[in-house]
């Protein structure tokens, strides 16, 4: 369900949806929607801070839920949330084949707290905007930090770290270094090659899972925006409720495959070639 446009033509309104409440670092003051700019050092704090939320209460939930377990009469969210957990660690078992602390509850946090975030993109694209104006005057602010290519790059980083930790840890920083070398060419000659082949692998991974959820979340977030912007409020049902039903699908897929391709990222550096 998606609120009227109210007084905006459409071309203001879609442009209005589409801008961060941002900062700016150098004078700690927040940035005119209307202005350009004059410096990078901005930060889209509307994403950061509902990505900071959305982590609390995802963590708030789950501690509050790990208080109340028991095996004799399990209650129905319990169950659920042990469906999920089973769900997420046999898909961590069949992927990484080594046993890791950390893999199984770094691929639920990935894929809980992402979920999350595209969940946000079924909130009405007016709603929070409308809250911000009216109690705290701010100028525009975004509510999908997924749909923030910040966001999903900065995650994208975290998962590159993991990455060449893992490297590191299982083959000793000489053994990564030679398979930078050494791959796919086995010959003095081709180190440079090689090292600039694996460099641009390498990178290629967090750089495209980060794209690849920015991309899709971007894209259904426009989507809501522009049937409210250039459909009557009457008529945006008949677009808005198909497309939000598809799009929980979406969002499921998106956080699942974010989780999975990382657990497949940390497998292939844990290998010993």
């Amino acid at each position: 369900m998606i609120i009227s446009k109210g007084i905006f033509n459409s071309q203001e309104y879609i442009s209005h949806h589409l801008r961060h409440l941002q900062l700016d670092l150098h004078t700690f003051k927040l940035v005119d929607p209307h202005k350009i700019p004059s410096t990078f050092w901005l930060l889209n704090i509307d994403s950061i801070f509902f990505s900071f939320l959305l982590g609390l209460i995802f963590l708030l939930f789950f501690y509050i839920s790990s208080k109340n377990l028991t095996i004799s009469s399990p209650s129905k969210l319990q169950v659920f949330l042990e469906i999920i957990i089973n769900f997420i660690s046999k898909n961590v078992e069949e992927i990484f084949f080594i046993k890791d602390k950390l893999i199984a509850p770094l691929a639920f946090t990935i894929f809980i707290w992402i979920f999350l975030m595209n969940l946000m993109d079924l909130v009405p694209v007016d709603l929070i905007p409308f809250i911000g104006k009216y109690y705290f005057n701010f100028s525009s602010i975004r509510l999908v930090p997924s749909a923030d290519v910040n966001i999903t790059l900065s995650m994208s980083i975290g998962i590159l770290l993991l990455i060449l930790f893992y490297s590191i840890k299982n083959k000793g920083f000489l053994g990564f270094l030679k398979e930078l070398l050494v791959t796919p060419f086995n010959h003095p000659a081709f180190m440079i090659i090689n090292l600039i082949l694996e460099s641009v692998s390498l990178l290629s991974k967090p750089i495209s899972l980060g794209l690849r959820l920015f991309g899709n979340m971007y894209a259904g977030e426009m989507i809501f925006i522009l049937i409210s912007g250039l459909i009557p409020w009457w008529a945006q049902w008949i677009l808005n409720i198909p497309w939000a039903i598809f799009h929980i699908l979406i969002i499921f897929l998106q956080s699942f495959i974010f989780m999975v391709l990382t657990i497949v990222y940390l497998s292939m550096a844990s290998k010993n070639h």
